[in-house]
């Protein structure tokens, strides 16, 4: 490969450009009028910080590489090395199938096949849809095995608003409960609590300066239209990173450091919180030759 994610697909419609890659099938790039509205990165460049990556078969972290299933003890490879978790499932780094490429969607494939830690086989997809103010993400996944099996599914992209610093962006979550995350292990295993009174209520919004998070939020609240809407915002611009009523949770991470740019935010779209594997909480479960499909997207309104 000429670079380590691939081939880079773009994207046109309208004004709208996106650039996904063929390594992981990530969002590289997202902006309207070259206005960026995504944390992108070299293409020559590794995803930094997980960087418009795709999640699956689970989102977030595996404690300890291990979990059970169907009474057998299964054992992921290690790859957060600092603290002996998995992290971010087992797609990142694979070479996706291109099915069909239009001026302005994309459709990837890839196998996930029976391996040591992850039993059962299956097949996913993925489809990029842009639209002049905005980007639909779809997920499908189906399992080729013989067994049912739990799974997760989660996106990882750092949005932002032109120039604007980081901190001088509002946040507002539709959450109303919060898993603190334990600092040791990068794991929300904090006792679940409802947001109500504490610095983790976002409902209404609060400037992201002074915000330090690297934490799972649950307890979504639907708008109307059955989704869950999440929104950035700075003056008349906002960006509403929604998601399917199955995507039951959000992460919000704000490094410091991400490259070229500094502080940064992700708002991490989840079907399950992390170490589902574990818990089962809201792990998807699918049927041998079942499938399941769930969308997430960013929308940019200007007043």
């Amino acid at each position: 490969m000429a670079n380590p994610t691939g081939e880079q697909f773009e994207l046109t419609r309208g004004n709208a450009r996106a650039v996904v890659t063929e390594i992981g099938a990530g969002l590289r790039a997202f902006e309207i009028n070259k206005v960026p509205y995504l944390e992108t990165f070299e293409e020559d460049a590794e995803p930094p910080k997980a960087a418009g990556q795709v999640l699956l078969p689970w989102p977030n972290r595996t404690k300890g590489a291990r979990w059970i299933f169907d009474g057998e003890p299964q054992e992921l490879e290690v790859t957060e090395e600092a603290r002996g978790n998995a992290i971010h499932g087992l797609v990142r780094d694979k070479e996706w199938e291109l099915l069909e490429h239009g001026e302005w969607f994309i459709r990837l494939a890839v196998e996930v096949g029976a391996a040591p830690g992850w039993p059962v086989p299956l097949h996913a997809e993925i489809v990029y849809d842009l639209a002049p103010r905005g980007l639909t993400v779809t997920h499908e996944v189906r399992n080729e095995g013989d067994r049912p099996i739990g799974f997760g599914v989660g996106a990882h992209p750092y949005l932002r608003i032109g120039d604007v610093p980081t901190d001088e962006l509002t946040l507002t979550l539709a959450a109303s409960r919060v898993r603190p995350y334990v600092a040791e292990e990068q794991l929300p295993f904090g006792e679940e609590i409802d947001v109500e009174g504490t610095d983790y209520d976002l409902r209404t919004g609060r400037i992201v300066g002074g915000l330090d998070l690297d934490t799972a939020f649950g307890g979504l609240t639907p708008a109307a239209d059955g989704r869950h809407h999440h929104l950035l915002s700075h003056g008349d611009t906002t960006v509403d990173l929604w998601a399917d009523a199955d995507f039951r949770w959000v992460q919000v991470f704000t490094p410091s450091d991400y490259p070229g740019r500094g502080r940064a935010i992700a708002i991490e779209p989840m079907t399950c919180p992390a170490d589902a594997l574990n818990s089962g909480t809201d792990l998807i479960t699918l049927e041998p030759g079942a499938s399941w499909r769930g969308s997430w997207g960013i929308q940019v309104d200007i007043r």
